[in-house]
């Protein structure tokens, strides 16, 4: 169930990663975490107090534009996490970095409560937002392609192929619809091709979209999908996941399903 500070910053309430006026530069958080790992605190330690104290929701760093906040309210602390190991790669083991994040595997035991605490509840509660609004959703995206290709597949010889899309399976409309929609309310116009960062925004804004255009039953019948499809590809998601729980029930009470 989602905690009563959670639901505070829950999808519509808007958490801010720069609500906290008083917290530091960029520079400064990361001056401070290097001190901290050159005095003896573990670097993952000293990693999770700078994403707690980060306020910047995104930036351009040479030719990489790193945007944490999806959307407004969800949080990819691992590409902020990637962002401050860069700069202390000279103090952090390279294995123990590698493995954080490119297998989400975390190197020093926490608990679930305490990763909580390091972020903050409204980080915390942006962090689960990005779990189901993007992870979990382009892994329900990947299934239903699955789903369309193994029944053209089984389909007789001279029969023709389902011509429906995943994007119309899933959001009712062909994906071209679907841009213009999104041009339309939010004012930003898709690319060609398409940045990663702004197809994670279109990917939360459909998962959004999603939820308002289906009705209850059809959204766990979606989010069992996605949610096993993630298990299946694999992804150390029980790793990725400290401070959460994934699963329909945790879903259904998050978003009012």
């Amino acid at each position: 169930m989602t905690s009563p500070a959670e639901a505070a910053h829950a999808p519509g309430a808007g958490p801010d990663l720069d609500e906290q006026s008083y917290l530091p530069a960029p520079e400064e958080t990361i001056l401070r975490m290097r001190h901290q790992i050159l005095t003896g605190r573990h670097w993952f330690d000293a990693l999770l107090e700078a994403v707690g104290r980060w306020r910047v929701p995104e930036e351009r760093i040479g030719d990489r534009h790193y945007r944490y906040l999806i959307g407004g309210d969800a949080f990819d602390w691992l590409l902020l996490a990637e962002r401050l190991t860069g700069e202390a790669l000279d103090l952090i083991p390279a294995g123990e970095c590698d493995a954080l994040l490119f297998q989400g595997e975390w190197p020093a035991a926490i608990e679930d409560s305490e990763f909580i605490e390091r972020l903050g509840p409204a980080k915390h509660s942006a962090h689960l937002n990005y779990l189901y609004g993007v992870l979990v959703e382009e892994a329900l995206q990947l299934a239903v392609e699955e789903d369309i290709h193994k029944q053209n597949r089984n389909r007789p010889w001279g029969h023709e192929e389902d011509d429906e899309t995943m994007f119309e399976r899933v959001y009712g409309k062909p994906l071209i619809e679907l841009r213009a929609q999104y041009y339309e309310e939010t004012g930003v116009m898709l690319g060609d091709p398409v940045s990663y960062p702004d197809w994670k925004e279109f990917t939360y804004w459909l998962f959004r979209t999603r939820l308002k255009r289906q009705d209850k039953a059809r959204v766990a019948s979606d989010t069992r999908k996605g949610l096993a499809q993630l298990s299946r590809m694999e992804l150390a998601v029980s790793e990725r996941r400290h401070g959460a729980t994934l699963g329909e029930s945790d879903f259904a009470a998050r978003y009012g399903v």
